[in-house]
């Protein structure tokens, strides 16, 4: 591309249903200047997560809607080209929110430092970022697992769940993955060491989830919904704890979708908590801590799935909502 120049994805339309192409549009404009106290970061890598479908819609949420024609949002590493900050020097390498586009402004608020030294710059989008922080943090703050017990996580081989139950794994757990495909399935068993993993495409699903949870689920970790829920719902334990952090599998629904059977949670007497990661944020440094040296020991493992090439950020997120990435879809910007 020319220098100068900051290419940008934007969000050209709303989509009714599953998104498409056509939602999106690529423009060129001039890239920005910093003003006094800002930054123009040079965006190298960008995230791909499953709640930019919500930010798609204008319905109300947790979080501001994108506006037509505004970039879509994203968390991103970049590096300092230009610097009027006295806190950030030109070359320092940032995790921020810069979104779908080359060239970024900020004002240094939010901003974090990175050391390509401690560990790739990009397990700050994945494993050591949002994604591992929102694994960390709602299993052990919402769903509590104790030793022996039997955790349950859908969409394993992915960002937030491999993590869970690896997690899982190291509290003494039994760990059993839900994923699509046998690939998938093999890499959660044999690479991220969960005891079994049950693939959601078979036809015989809920049998074989049934039998891969003899004693039952104490901990499911909701990222999916739809038919992985209704299959996990029965296998519920008496004071069962369910993390909600994501619903996938209900992203593009354009009519109200069967729910769980309610009635089981008085019974049960079940815990079902929805949250968002920055609800714990001020454990962030304590999930640093913890899982910094789970990476570094090897006891926490962690796949990525890089696409080159800014332009192809939509398709890539198109494909992760059909459940297409292995691992932490990332795109790497330049």
């Amino acid at each position: 591309m020319t220098a100068g120049i900051n290419r940008q994805i934007l969000l050209k339309s709303r989509p009714a249903g599953a998104p498409g192409p056509d939602n999106f549009e690529l423009v060129q404009r001039p890239a920005p200047q910093p003003g006094d106290g800002e930054v123009l970061m040079r965006i190298r890598y960008l995230s791909l997560d499953p709640y930019m479908r919500g930010r798609m819609s204008a319905a109300r949420s947790y979080a501001k809607p994108v506006e037509i024609g505004e970039p879509m949002v994203g968390g991103t590493v970049g590096e300092i080209v230009e610097s009027r900050n006295a806190k950030f020097a030109v070359g320092d390498i940032v995790l921020g929110y810069g979104g779908w586009q080359d060239y970024a402004l900020s004002s240094g608020v939010g901003l974090r430092k990175l050391d390509p030294a401690a560990a790739p710059v990009t397990t700050a989008l994945g494993v050591l970022g949002m994604p591992g922080m929102t694994a960390w943090a709602g299993l052990l703050e919402i769903g509590q697992p104790k030793p022996g017990e039997t955790v349950a996580v859908a969409a394993a081989s992915g960002a937030v769940g491999s993590v869970v139950g690896q997690i899982a794994k190291i509290k003494g757990c039994r760990a059993v993955g839900i994923a699509g495909g046998p690939d998938k399935c093999r890499y959660v068993v044999e690479e991220l060491g969960f005891d079994a993993c049950v693939d959601h495409r078979a036809a015989d699903f809920a049998r074989r989830l049934d039998a891969a949870c003899p004693a039952g689920i104490d901990v499911y970790f909701e990222n999916v919904g739809g038919a992985v829920q209704q299959a996990v719902w029965p296998l519920l334990n008496d004071f069962a704890r369910i993390p909600v952090c994501g619903l996938i599998a209900q992203y593009n629904a354009t009519a109200p979708i069967p729910g769980p059977d309610m009635f089981s949670v008085l019974r049960k007497r079940l815990t079902l908590r929805g949250f968002i990661v920055t609800d714990f944020a001020a454990r962030e440094a304590d999930f640093q801590r913890e899982a910094s040296a789970w990476v570094r020991s090897g006891r926490l493992r962690y796949r990525e799935d890089v696409v080159d090439g800014l332009e192809n950020a939509p398709a890539a997120f198109l494909g992760l909502l059909q459940g297409k990435n292995f691992g932490k879809l990332l795109v790497k910007v330049v």
